[in-house]
């Protein structure tokens, strides 16, 4: 009777159903390991990462993963929005099988090759460069099926690895990204970043003309929260991460609009953009996210006019690397509406 039923032997069922029934689970389930954040994936977002190398995992199930403390970054509780850096030690609990399959390497389509090949502005043993176009995302993520990085593979120019991403620009940023070539090349260029040793300079048309003419913008930025996407702002309670910029008007049209060049002296998310629209009081132009109605001028379309214009760091092998991308269409147009000029791009090269 009762001793039977605590024991677990009653007749009308069979023992311990439960243990039975999660043996195959765990069999197929891969044990807690641990992976060391590679220094090409410095910066990338925690969820963009699971989503590289287990594109399987469903967003759901791994943002239950988070909630309850499975997934850690050296050993403390993080976000699906938590950027990376290299050396990190990130704890992988127990995936389901299907989960924990390896990524399938999917073809590059004759299309999209074409266009990456087409975009590439430098290279050599070492280090290619593109211009990515305004629109084109540089990872993937949820709803994300066309980016840089699922590309790459058309790209290898007789190696056989792929070339690897060591910095980012926003989806909506037109300009230069730059790849490297070995594994060995892009720890270089990614140390480069992380050591503020690559110059950036931005071409941004702005609504309005800032005043003074020329300036730096030290505007501590803060990440927000919400369902509204990744999103900062200027930090007001002290608690801010540290952002500079300095900024120059080279051309402006009276004061409806003016053409800056940005030289980010740190690499924030969407550090100009919040720096024009709240320290400067002139947002970019077609940026509502931070602008809102204020950003769009009537007669210019609602895209942004944002371009990484240039980088100069230091190359891999030695010697300095200067590259420089050309307008996109959006931005020559609306140039030429507003009267500015349009210099000559310089030539890519590596100076030794």
């Amino acid at each position: 009777g009762r001793a039977d039923l605590k024991a677990g032997n009653d007749p009308a069922r069979p023992a311990f159903p439960a243990f039975r029934s999660a043996r195959p689970l765990l069999r197929n389930a891969m044990p807690v390991t641990h992976r060391t954040i590679a220094p090409a994936e410095a910066d990338i977002r925690l969820d963009r990462w699971f989503h590289r190398h287990y594109p399987n995992l469903t967003q759901g199930a791994l943002q239950k993963m988070l909630r309850t403390g499975q997934i850690r970054v050296d050993g403390a509780r993080v976000e699906a929005n938590a950027r990376l850096k290299p050396g990190q030690q990130l704890r992988i609990p127990p995936l389901p099988a299907e989960a924990s399959e390896p990524p399938s390497a999917r073809p590059v389509s004759d299309r999209d090759a074409a266009a990456i090949e087409r975009m590439v502005i430098y290279r050599d043993a070492s280090v290619i460069a593109i211009d990515k176009p305004q629109g084109l995302p540089v990872q993937g993520g949820p709803g994300i099926t066309r980016h840089v990085d699922g590309m790459l593979d058309a790209l290898r120019f007789g190696y056989e690895e792929r070339p690897r991403l060591v910095h980012r620009l926003d989806k909506d940023t037109s300009g230069v990204l730059i790849l490297g070539r070995t594994a060995a090349a892009a720890s270089k260029l990614a140390a480069a970043f992380r050591g503020r040793d690559a110059e950036k300079t931005y071409w941004a048309i702005v609504i309005g003309r800032p005043h003074p003419l020329q300036g730096r913008i030290d505007m501590p930025l803060a990440k927000l929260g919400g369902q509204r996407g990744e999103r900062v702002a200027a930090a007001t309670d002290g608690e801010g991460t540290r952002a500079v910029t300095l900024y120059s008007v080279v051309d402006s049209a009276q004061r409806q609009a003016a053409m800056l060049e940005l030289l980010p002296l740190t690499g924030r998310t969407h550090q100009l953009r919040v720096h024009c629209a709240e320290a400067l009081k002139c947002p970019i132009m077609g940026d509502g996210k931070y602008g809102g109605q204020a950003a769009h001028l009537e007669g210019f379309g609602n895209t942004l006019h944002l371009h990484a214009r240039a980088l100069r760091l230091p190359h891999p092998e030695g010697g300095v690397l200067e590259l420089a991308a050309p307008l996109p269409a959006h931005m020559k147009e609306t140039f030429g509406l507003l009267g500015f000029d349009r210099p000559r791009t310089p030539p890519c090269r590596h100076r030794r």
